[in-house]
């Protein structure tokens, strides 16, 4: 799209010149060719340094848009951020694509469905209702159980066992409201990259970046009923017991073990070789590894056995 066109789609005026823009981008990773938004103050800093061609900003934000980009002005860019991630959503399956390619010795039911141009590496076994989406590639010696669904552009490594059931690139849960309480969908035009030598229970699902990729690193190991949200990363060996959730954009260290039930709240860090205990809560980043932590607010394992005792001891 030319970016006299989004401005048009904006319902502003537009005087500079025009380009041709690829996509959305956020403030750090955004080219020259591409779109970004800042919607809180907090990312001034990012905003001054932005590579983008042009930004969507408030009034109160625009004095910080970097000379090389071009400000798009707009009461709430948030909100018209989300509608325009429509526009540069991909098609959900493309047949124009060539043809699935399978490697030699790979086993694929004829139940299974590949859309097109999906890649399918040597020897994996390809169960019954799996489903592979357009661009998305599958490594070699990977098992996918019946029913497994991996939508478009995303990328398995080699090595990988997917139990049944487990969904991989599900749209974030992504949305702008407005101030009438209305919700207008946020597209989600990232993908999943998951790495060589990761297994994954059954009946989990992990969300495709909103930009850029969710990443599970190699040599993790995912349970059953685990939700991973949109722009996460998983550090390489990392352990995820059931019914653990993360919400978006939080960082996993290398071989951190997150208990049963235990959750992170967004965009924050956990630093390597960290314990998380069964239903702790993590509300902030945790700087130091090597540590192992409980409860809810989040303490340090010792001290919360202790306070435990105290609080039994109270109410003999």
């Amino acid at each position: 799209m030319h970016l006299k066109d989004i401005a048009s789609i904006l319902n502003i005026e537009f005087s500079g010149e025009s380009f041709r823009v690829k996509g959305l981008n956020t403030l750090k990773d955004a080219t020259k060719d591409e779109i970004s938004f800042v919607a809180n103050s907090k990312y001034v800093r990012d905003l001054e340094n932005s590579k983008a061609g042009a930004i969507i900003v408030d009034e109160k934000n625009k004095q910080y848009v970097p000379f090389s980009s071009i400000a798009l002005v707009v009461e709430a860019p948030y909100w018209e951020m989300a509608g325009l991630s429509k526009y540069f959503a991909p098609s959900i399956e493309d047949n124009s694509l060539p043809e699935p390619k399978i490697g030699e010795g790979s086993k694929i039911s004829d139940k299974a469905h590949l859309a097109n141009g999906a890649v399918i590496g040597k020897n994996c076994t390809i169960l019954a209702g799996v489903y592979v989406g357009s661009n998305s590639i599958i490594g070699d010696n990977t098992i996918l159980y019946p029913n497994v669904v991996i939508y478009r552009d995303c990328k398995v490594g080699s090595n990988c066992i997917i139990h049944a059931n487990t969904t991989i690139g599900t749209d974030g849960f992504g949305f702008a409201t407005n101030k009438m309480g209305q919700h207008k969908k946020i597209y989600q035009n990232g993908n999943v990259i998951i790495e060589d030598d990761v297994e994954i229970g059954s009946s989990t699902t992990i969300d495709r970046a909103v930009f850029g990729s969710t990443i599970v690193k190699s040599g993790s190991r995912i349970d059953n009923l685990v939700q991973i949200a949109h722009n996460c990363i998983i550090g390489e060996g990392s352990v995820l017991v059931s019914q653990t959730g993360l919400a978006g954009s939080s960082e996993l260290g290398r071989n951190v073990v997150m208990g049963g039930q235990s959750a992170t709240a967004g965009h924050l860090k956990i630093a390597p070789f960290t314990t998380i205990a069964a239903r702790g809560g993590v509300t902030k980043s945790i700087k130091e590894g090597g540590r192992t932590f409980a409860g809810f607010p989040l303490t340090d394992h010792r001290t919360w056995l202790k306070l435990q005792a105290k609080i039994t001891n109270l109410i003999k």
